[in-house]
């Protein structure tokens, strides 16, 4: 069981990601790869990434085990800005840190402490060894992730517009008793099924919650009590991804294809880009079907600053509602999938 004790301070710390974290959605990738749950949303992924793989998983395997601990240096702050910063940042990682947490892998794997022969190398420092990881983490991330960026950017998205909405009505901890089914919020605890008994104290620093595509059941946490807190939580992915076009349903002949997926790719809420991505649209096309839905009664758009954010009004839900397939049904534009 994971337990992580709030104070008002951490409360009042409380934050959602702005995006999805590259390096975090890499690794927990790694770990959907080579597991056999989840074959309706991972399955066709798994078959399609592992036709690009080629020797790029046996580094990545000797540091990623298939279950428990894995350094947290793989997953430093530095991916919510790109994967480019996120390997500086891992590249940056001190000696004394590479050969405390590889020992603790050791330790978690064989009950030694020992670095394997595989990462000895790494342990010792020098630039070859990093040059082989920084090589195999973008070998494999340009296989298995950055083909689908545009889909796990629009469930992450989505996800952040539904956390906004708890905040919105009730602060953090509507927002933390918004989360996935699997963490109870027990105020001041909140609470997740977790591989082994760990107690959490955010001592005032407050804690990033993390959306994230490919973690799946569990939330992960890093392991160093002294890194600032992160909680990588999946989202949610109802049904199955289908390679389709848009359904000619009773909405979509009602007001065009195009249209009934801008209007379902509000979701939530959604900003103007947000809406073009999950569409599959540019940016134009899609500020000039929102201005039409506006027009028709259907969304509400609110304007602060340079920036928009679209709402559907009770008649544009109901519409949906009525006249759609299940919102958790998923379909994929030509460039990527769509989130309705």
């Amino acid at each position: 069981m994971l337990r992580i004790h709030f104070t008002a301070d951490d409360l009042a710390g409380v934050r959602i990601a702005p995006r999805p974290d590259v390096l975090w959605e890499t690794i927990l990738s790694f770990h959907r790869l080579r597991d056999r749950r989840g074959p309706v949303v991972f399955g066709g992924w798994r078959t399609e990434t592992r036709a690009r793989l080629g020797g790029e998983t046996r580094l990545l395997a000797a540091l990623v085990p298939s279950r428990g601990y894995f350094p947290d240096f793989l997953t430093p702050p530095e991916g919510l800005a790109g994967l480019d910063e996120g390997l500086r940042a891992v590249r940056g990682t001190s000696a004394g840190r590479l050969r405390s947490e590889l020992s603790l892998l050791a330790a978690d794997r064989s009950g030694g402490r020992t670095v394997p022969h595989s990462l000895r190398a790494l342990a010792d420092g020098g630039p070859e060894p990093f040059d082989r990881l920084m090589g195999a983490l973008r070998s494999y991330h340009r296989a298995a992730v950055e083909p689908y960026w545009p889909h796990v950017r629009a469930q992450v998205e989505a996800d952040r517009a539904r956390r906004g909405r708890a905040v919105l009505d009730g602060g953090a901890e509507e927002l933390l008793g918004s989360l996935p089914p699997a963490l109870t919020w027990r105020a001041p605890v909140l609470e997740a099924a977790y591989p082994v008994d760990r107690d959490v104290h955010l001592d005032g620093r407050g804690l990033l919650l993390q959306p994230s595509y490919f973690c799946r059941g569990t939330p992960v946490m890093l392991r160093d009590p002294a890194l600032p807190p992160v909680l990588v939580y999946p989202v949610a992915h109802g049904g199955a991804p289908a390679v389709r076009a848009p359904g000619a349903g009773p909405l979509a002949k009602l007001v065009g294809h195009t249209r009934a997926e801008v209007l379902r790719a509000i979701g939530d809420g959604a900003t103007t880009g947000e809406l073009a991505r999950r569409a599959g649209v540019s940016a134009a096309s899609a500020s000039q079907h929102a201005g039409v839905l506006r027009d028709a009664g259907l969304i509400a758009t609110l304007r602060h600053g340079n920036a928009v954010l679209h709402t559907l009004t009770p008649l544009g839900a109901a519409l949906l509602g009525g006249g759609t397939q299940r919102r958790e049904e998923r379909c994929y534009a030509r460039n990527g999938p769509v989130t309705s």
